[in-house]
């Protein structure tokens, strides 16, 4: 059955996909509070900085896990409650963080926001179950503007709200504005169900499946893997760096920093449309290959200077999304009838490189400091511009071969 029947008579309106970019803002954003705020976190519970950094490294396996375990039941259950109740389960963890009394709570907090996050990841693809034909890149694009904002913008937030009230601010008003969220969702997203629900051992079996099957699913999840790694090196040790001498940033200001990256979000809902226009290769060459692997130079001289760091994250945020978009609007079209899975292996690995990316970053920084934490970047990054390279030259040559049977 395609996925034109499971939609409903009228598809998505506008005001539910802005609801819904507004939601996946606010789940993916509260992992990324504390990577403008390890120093006073550290500082409050008594750890040192890298003890305080894992706490990144946390978030992002609990969001990986999320994503393999939970995600893939959108085949499986209803979606509108199915988001409604990991919002209000996110929303719990991120009470536990705002009102913890020690470093071992706030972990557990973490780690439950984390998994229970996973709620945009299943907006995503109900976004683009319900467009209309031909525009499943659009509103893949539009929600993910959403959650592209809601990252970045975390870290100003975090920075400014740590500055009003402390550090624990930003995970209190979060833990509300997120239940709320979740029943503004409840009265107004439509409900979207899968024709024929599977069984959960057989959702979670077919995974694998569609792996081994879908040579395009395997090659945009490595490349966008690589890509988030090399991101997620930059932002595990971003405080670490902009707090230290010569810079010594607040929290405040590391948060307006991040900001750079905003645009980002601005070619997220334009790589959409132009993947549904067939123009993503141009895209994935641009993002991986020059941007995300250039946007390390500014960075390495950004220890020293805020203009220069700030140049860096544009680049680089510009590069990823370019790439994050393409590909997963891209996965989005592989398989209609299994949206949710294909959905859900590729941001398994894509977070799965961003936690192996964080760890990475926190490694190379205890061992070289700033200069360390770049050439991993650096590296993981020309390993993800190869990737995207061979992936692009594999689908020229099916659609040349495709053209010349036909």
């Amino acid at each position: 059955m395609s996925s034109s029947s499971m939609a409903p008579p009228s598809v998505l309106a506008a005001p539910a996909l802005l609801l819904m970019a507004v939601a996946c803002g606010l789940c993916a954003g509260g992992n990324y509070y504390n990577q403008a705020l390890l120093h006073s976190i550290a500082l409050h519970f008594g750890v040192d900085q890298a003890a305080a950094g894992l706490s990144v490294t946390v978030a992002q396996v609990a969001y990986a896990v999320g994503l393999l375990c939970i995600t893939p039941l959108g085949d499986k259950l209803e979606r509108r409650r199915m988001a409604v109740v990991l919002m209000l389960l996110a929303a719990v963890g991120h009470a536990l963080v705002g009102w913890s009394g020690s470093f071992a709570m706030f972990m557990l907090g973490t780690l439950v926001a984390g998994l229970f996050s996973v709620a945009a990841q299943v907006l995503v693809p109900m976004a683009a179950a319900l467009a209309a034909p031909g525009h499943a890149g659009r509103n893949v694009g539009l929600v993910l503007s959403g959650l592209l904002v809601g990252i970045l913008l975390s870290r100003s937030v975090a920075g400014g709200l740590s500055t009003l009230g402390g550090w624990s601010l930003v995970y209190q008003v979060t833990a509300v504005a997120m239940a709320v969220m979740a029943l503004c969702m409840r009265r107004v997203l439509p409900t979207s169900r899968h024709p024929q629900p599977l069984p959960y051992a057989q959702v979670l079996a077919s995974m694998g499946h569609l792996l081994r099957t879908q040579p395009a699913l395997r090659q945009r999840t490595l490349a966008s893997a690589l890509a988030f790694a090399a991101v997620s090196v930059m932002f595990a040790t971003m405080a670490l760096v902009l707090s230290s001498a010569p810079l010594q940033l607040s929290d405040a200001q590391i948060g307006l920093v991040g900001l750079a990256g905003v645009t980002g979000a601005l070619i997220a809902n334009l790589a959409g449309s132009w993947a549904d226009q067939g123009k993503s290769h141009v895209l994935l060459r641009l993002g991986a290959a020059l941007l995300l692997l250039l946007s390390w130079l500014p960075l390495w001289w950004g220890q020293a200077s805020v203009a220069w760091f700030v140049v860096g994250v544009l680049l680089m945020d510009l590069g990823l999304q370019a790439i994050n978009v393409t590909n997963q609007s891209s996965v989005a079209s592989l398989l209609p009838e299994a949206r949710s899975r294909m959905n859900a292996v590729y941001m398994t690995g894509y977070f799965a490189g961003a936690s192996a990316g964080s760890a990475l970053g926190v490694w190379a920084w205890n061992l070289a400091g700033w200069q360390g934490a770049c050439s991993v970047g650096a590296g993981l990054a020309a390993l993800a511009g190869l990737s995207v390279w061979r992936g692009v030259r594999w689908s020229q040559r099916q659609a040349l071969g495709q053209a010349q049977a036909a």
